[in-house]
């Protein structure tokens, strides 16, 4: 999937001449924690988030820097910060510089921007106009969705067989030629040697994530190296 298949189409933006105040109440009346800054062209000029608005003078949360601080930061930077304590504009206030996706990235790139960034919203542009957004529940939805289309699509137990073996012959950490996979009536039974508990789990769950999947029953074994022992499957709860 790509960011047009799950982003939200109808952004709640705010123009960078509004109000601080407008933008907040904008904020709670939506119950949400950041807000697109978009001018009257459709061009993205920022984003502005609960963490831009912490440091603010009326709360008497402006930051003070020590003197030592204040003598080796440019005037500058004293004076931007000043203007985001007391500063009554959205562009006062917002982020300019914002991570953004086109309509055509994929699901994984923008996850891997979301970790990266510890961002939980990117905007998606077409060109220069700001044309939706996805967000953390946007991908939750996406995955929700994707949960329910796997679920429905089962097959009979040969084909539930091959797609077992055919994805952890993908997988190089599976094991190649001590596993076997036996299929009845949906019922799945893992048989042979493992290095660890963790491939234990891995191929579990390969066998869980299947379509048609009813239950799985481990018979793997897990043979420790140095001694020999042999460590059978934990027993069904």
């Amino acid at each position: 999937m790509i960011a047009s298949d799950v982003m939200t189409p109808n952004v709640i933006s705010v123009a960078p001449d509004a109000t601080v105040a407008d933008a907040v109440a904008l904020m709670l009346e939506r119950s949400i924690s950041g807000l697109l800054v978009v001018d009257h062209s459709g061009t993205l000029a920022g984003i502005v988030t609960e963490g831009d608005l912490l440091r603010r003078d009326e709360l008497g949360t402006g930051r003070r820097r020590s003197w030592w601080l204040r003598l080796i930061a440019s005037p500058g930077r004293q004076a931007a910060d000043f203007t985001r304590t007391h500063g009554r504009k959205v562009s006062d206030v917002m982020t300019q510089d914002v991570f953004s996706v086109t309509v055509k990235s994929p699901l994984e790139e923008i996850v891997a921007l979301m970790e990266e960034h510890r961002i939980k919203r990117v905007p998606v542009l077409d060109g220069d106009k700001v044309v939706g957004v996805v967000s953390r529940a946007d991908l939750l939805r996406a995955l929700a969705v994707a949960a329910r289309e796997h679920a429905v699509a089962a097959g009979d137990d040969p084909t539930i067989r091959n797609r077992i073996l055919e994805t952890l012959a993908r997988e190089p950490w599976a094991p190649r030629t001590t596993l076997n996979v036996t299929v009845v009536n949906g019922v799945v039974d893992l048989w042979g040697t493992i290095s660890n508990d963790q491939e234990r789990r891995a191929i579990c769950v390969i066998a869980e994530n299947t379509p048609g999947v009813k239950k799985v029953i481990d018979h793997l074994v897990f043979v420790e190296a140095y001694t020999g022992t042999v460590i059978e499957a934990p027993p069904e709860t």
